[in-house]
């Protein structure tokens, strides 16, 4: 392979301005473009697929995990705009229950309509490619990429939502991934959903040679099954052992799901003669792991075993430690089930902060936390109170013309509050 580089060059004009540029639509980017625009903000969302929700609504999992009240005002309209629709499952305090399932089509609808409510420019189909940063470590403008082709972003403050910390990783600044001893990620997850027929219209869709068959239960895969409305069930593949951040690996984990996707359908067709039929998948895996940024604070697995407390408080995390060993394809944890369980911790301000940038915040996935910490903090709910974290404090840098690093902590954390995020552990 030659792998002598090339000089790539050209004028890219700068189409967008804006004072909050917000990279990534999953949970975290909406809710940070929402908070950012309800804060008088002028607001841009880049988004590379062709709905916001990332593996909420393209990703096809349907389930807020943790708990889903208290998580602040963009949350709180997201689950009321579901209910005028009847597609969210009825409130059940955590930890009486886990999870509550929606709708994930018409999340995709709610979101969309949601931004516009509050007026954030949203570019779909629009993929970031990367940055211009100023050698005191400030970002001036991104580069993206949509039908249009390449054109500038200019922003007075960014905020990285893209779930792989790539507006960090292309800036320069200090990311990681994995778990520190090989840089394994926790698994991808393939959803892909069945319809139930007549007994006399079942038919099994697997042509013989195709994949390898499944013949006994023990070989299967993790697969978790959950209902999807009338006639119809959610089903969750486990995928081990790729790199979300690698062109080649990821392409290769798709293949890889949609593959075992198969052999698991023909399993229960042809094997418990279940009468299911493939609907369809969801059009792209769902990534637990990807990059993490290094942060001004780094949140530990012992920071979530004690329950700890931070005075720069801006996101509350109740979930267990849901890390699946990367190595395997069963159902098997990374801890033993007595270790599983966390109280109520914070997350402070320091781990949404770039290390060494000054106008540049992260939140989601992508959060300054170690492997085993991620696990807990990833879920949609916890990614929604960051991201709206993230974007009151970005608004607040630009109407204060400053840095985050500058602003009074404690001050965010009162307006997060203020905005219905339940602190208290």
């Amino acid at each position: 392979m030659n792998t002598d580089p090339i000089v790539w060059k050209r004028n890219i004009p700068v189409r967008y301005t804006a004072d909050v540029a917000v990279l990534g639509g999953g949970m975290a980017g909406v809710s940070a473009a929402c908070a950012a625009a309800r804060a008088g903000a002028k607001v841009i969302l880049i988004e590379k697929f062709a709905v916001t929700g990332g593996n909420a609504t393209a990703g096809g999992v349907a389930a807020f995990c943790g708990e889903t009240a208290g998580q602040g005002q963009i949350f709180d309209q997201i689950i009321a705009d579901l209910g005028a629709f009847q597609a969210v499952a009825p409130y059940i305090a955590y930890p009486q229950s886990d999870h509550r399932l929606f709708d994930h089509e018409i999340l995709a609808v709610v979101l969309q309509e949601l931004l516009l409510r509050h007026h954030v420019k949203l570019l779909l189909h629009t993929q970031f490619i990367d940055v211009a940063v100023s050698d005191d470590g400030r970002i001036t403008e991104c580069i993206v990429c949509g039908k249009s082709g390449p054109e500038a972003l200019r922003a007075k403050q960014f905020i990285d939502c893209t779930g792989e910390a790539q507006v960090a990783h292309m800036a320069g600044f200090s990311t990681v991934k994995g778990r520190q001893h090989d840089q394994m990620q926790l698994p991808m997850s393939l959803m892909f959903f069945v319809r139930h027929v007549q007994e006399e219209a079942r038919v099994n869709q697997v042509p013989g040679g195709w994949f390898k068959a499944i013949r006994d239960k023990e070989d299967m895969p993790m697969t978790t099954k959950w209902p999807n409305g009338p006639g119809s069930n959610a089903m969750k593949l486990k995928i081990p052992g790729f790199d979300s951040t690698d062109t080649e690996a990821a392409t290769a984990a798709e293949i890889q799901a949609r593959r075992r996707m198969m052999e698991v359908l023909d399993y229960y067709q042809r094997v418990e003669q279940r009468p299911w039929l493939l609907d369809h998948c969801s059009p792209q895996i769902g990534i637990r792991e990807g990059r993490r940024i290094v942060g001004d604070y780094t949140l530990s697995v012992e920071d979530l075993r004690v329950g700890r407390r931070f005075d720069d408080a801006i996101a509350r995390g109740v979930y267990y430690l849901d890390a699946h060993k990367p190595d395997d394809d069963k159902r098997t944890y990374v801890l033993n089930n007595k270790e599983l369980k966390v109280p109520p911790y914070h997350i402070p301000f320091r781990s949404l902060m770039v290390k060494d940038a000054r106008n540049l915040l992260a939140a989601g996935r992508c959060l300054s936390a170690d492997q085993l910490a991620l696990s807990s903090s990833r879920v949609m709910t916890t990614c929604s109170m960051m991201g709206q974290a993230a974007g009151i404090a970005a608004a607040a840098s630009v109407q204060k013309q400053c840095d985050p690093r500058d602003l009074d902590s404690l001050d965010i954390r009162k307006m997060v509050e203020k905005r219905g995020a339940n602190l208290e552990i």
